[in-house]
């Protein structure tokens, strides 16, 4: 992560009310936001429209031939001459594998344990196969660091979270934005009071969380991430995530407001994270029902936590004495004490435990049938939709635990991790000294602020070597590892980084318009002789839907698939220019950067 600017928390009432008018008086001189609304018509502008200018008049507009309809995924794909469909204006937040309407009409699902809000994709014959629209009056998203705290209504018009939370702080109305004072449920006062407590009850009382050795952080229920955007003056990152439920566009108010998250629950299935990779799981207030089904939700909480990591659970079970409450926290305290977690700090309405780094304890309590042992072999495959294991994983190779220096080293450290893959140290430095030079080019060639670029997705990221080169920018990257591909995820989480396992056969947990840039570097060929049926069409289809408007895609790969992008781009309405760059053996190699047009439907 960049440099990191916070704007100062109002003072007073008439403090607050001069904020915001100056807010809007920028937005009316187009200096602090640099927005753009988008043209009233189905047409994109003319290509040669800056990000940051004015609407062009209908009449300075070229014309397309797409059409307008709902379109389904055919065997084989085929694209149109006229270029690909548009989706309806309904659809403008269309989530292919979080679509209520399929998943309602399933009938083997577990709903009790909330696997309808998985990540369920329909067949693919049932997928909608036509361009995402944006919603009306859709703005160029407000530029980080002033999105922290306010971004465009029009780009995310719901008002139900600030409806039946805005008692909590976490979002108001406000005229043309939403306003974000840093609450939550269980501290609507402010994140960084509550952050400031944490790190009391963590080193009792003498430094905050990044003295605890808090690195990378995952926050489940998320809400609007304002935990997330809190920890950032202390360089902690921060893995938000949420279901797609009755607070639906919690993940993309998220998004919106430029902190990384995605939609995600627990429920049936590991969640897509290696082990061993964060210093804290945080749940305030999540709605996770921790002490059911013999604790397996807990068990995956320690799968994922490191040695010595914390499980901060603010809720009113650590503190209340009413009603069911008292059997709930007795549940919670026998399976924290099976799984040798000890509770270090109970303070007002939160309690923390710490997961252990000695595991003599865990195996004299599994000796005992107090525990289950997982089988060692589970630990090493990736977790992409494996069922949970009501076990615990034993860390009996302590030379894989090789203790981590602290952010920043953290980014260029030669983890064992990267020894267990077989990548040298010469070899890795070369990695990185190849991912600097490249991405110094890749702004050159873009031509933009960096100040525009936000959200970035590495949609094949090896060993994050794109992500640390981006690391002193004001950005942050989504590292995706495809869960086919050689396990490098332990790499991206040991340098500090974050990110999900994925398969790019489906698409991804995340609103649409998510991201400002994705890079993929050989990712199309990797998929290329999946039996499966999964084409480069799909690939483009969902690159599409999460990129934003004016978003740039730059993708490597081999020739022949860059042609055929190439080639499709314009039915995508995307411009496409092509660069030669060198690979990593200093040999010319191609580039297509693509930029997504600004269009709208009337």
């Amino acid at each position: 992560m960049g440099p990191w600017w916070s704007p100062p928390e109002p003072r007073s009432v008439q403090l607050l009310l001069l904020g915001l008018a100056l807010v809007a008086a920028s937005f009316y001189a187009g200096t602090l936001f640099q927005s753009s609304a988008s043209p009233a018509l189905i047409l994109p502008p003319s290509g040669s429209r800056s990000p940051d200018s004015s609407n062009p008049q209908v009449a300075d507009s070229p014309e397309f031939t797409n059409r307008v309809g709902v379109t389904y995924r055919t065997t084989p794909v085929s694209v149109p001459d006229y270029g690909l469909d548009v989706c309806p204006l309904e659809y403008n937040e269309y989530v292919p594998c979080h679509d209520a309407a399929y998943v309602s009409s399933l009938r083997n699902l577990d709903r009790s344990r909330h696997e309808d809000l998985e990540h369920i994709c329909p067949p693919r014959e049932k997928r909608l196969f036509c361009l995402v629209p944006p919603p009306n009056d859709y703005k160029r998203p407000v530029r980080w660091p002033m999105s922290r705290d306010y971004v465009w209504r029009s780009n995310v018009n719901h008002s139900h979270l600030s409806e039946v939370k805005g008692g909590q702080n976490w979002v108001h109305e406000s005229g043309k934005l939403w306003w974000f004072p840093g609450g939550g449920t269980h501290f609507k006062h402010g994140a960084s009071e509550y952050i400031e407590r944490l790190g009391n009850m963590t080193t009792n009382s003498t430094g905050d969380l990044s003295s605890a050795g808090v690195v990378q952080v995952l926050d489940v229920g998320c809400g609007v991430a304002s935990f997330s955007a809190y920890l950032l003056p202390l360089d902690i990152h921060t893995m938000s995530f949420a279901p797609k439920d009755g607070h639906e566009n919690q993940i993309q108010f998220a998004l919106e407001r430029g902190i990384g998250a995605m939609i995600s629950v627990l429920a049936t299935k590991q969640l897509p994270y290696p082990g061993n990779s964060f210093e804290m799981v945080h749940c305030s207030r999540c709605r996770v029902d921790w002490h059911e089904n013999d604790g397996i939700l807990l068990k995956e909480v320690d799968r994922i936590l490191r040695p010595n990591g914390y499980f901060v659970y603010s809720a009113p079970p650590a503190y209340r004495k009413d009603k069911d409450f008292p059997i709930i926290w007795e549940k919670l305290i026998n399976i924290t004490t099976a799984m040798c977690w000890k509770l270090i700090a109970k303070h007002v309405q939160t309690a923390i435990w710490v997961k252990p780094e000695d595991e003599s304890c865990r195996q004299k309590n599994a000796d005992m049938k107090l525990l289950n042992i997982c089988d060692p072999e589970y630990s090493s495959l990736p977790s992409w939709k494996a069922p949970l294991m009501n076990c615990v994983r034993l860390n009996t190779d302590q030379s894989k635990l090789r203790k981590l220096p602290p952010r920043p080293d953290r980014l260029l450290f030669y983890s064992r991790s990267l020894e267990i893959i077989g990548v040298t140290p010469e070899k890795f430095e070369n990695n990185n000294q190849f991912w600097r030079d490249q991405v110094r080019k890749y702004w050159s060639l873009l031509g933009v602020e960096k100040t525009s670029i936000r959200n970035v997705m590495d949609m094949n990221a090896n060993y994050g070597g794109f992500a640390v080169a981006l690391s002193t920018d004001p950005v942050w990257i989504m590292n995706i590892v495809p869960h086919t591909t050689i396990n490098t995820l332990p790499v991206i989480y040991d340098r500090g980084l974050i990110g999900p396992y994925h398969d790019w056969c489906q698409p991804f947990s995340t609103y649409p318009r998510s991201y400002d840039l994705l890079h993929a570097s050989h990712l199309f060929s990797h998929y290329q002789d999946r039996v499966e049926g999964c084409s480069l069409e799909d690939i483009l289809l969902e690159i599409d839907r999460i990129i934003r408007p004016q978003g740039f895609i730059i993708i490597r790969d081999e020739n022949t698939t860059l042609s055929r992008i190439s080639g499709l781009a314009p039915k995508f309405l995307w411009d496409v220019t092509t660069h030669t760059l060198e690979n990593e053996e200093n040999m010319p190699e191609e580039v297509l950067i693509c930029r997504k047009k600004f269009w709208a439907i009337t």
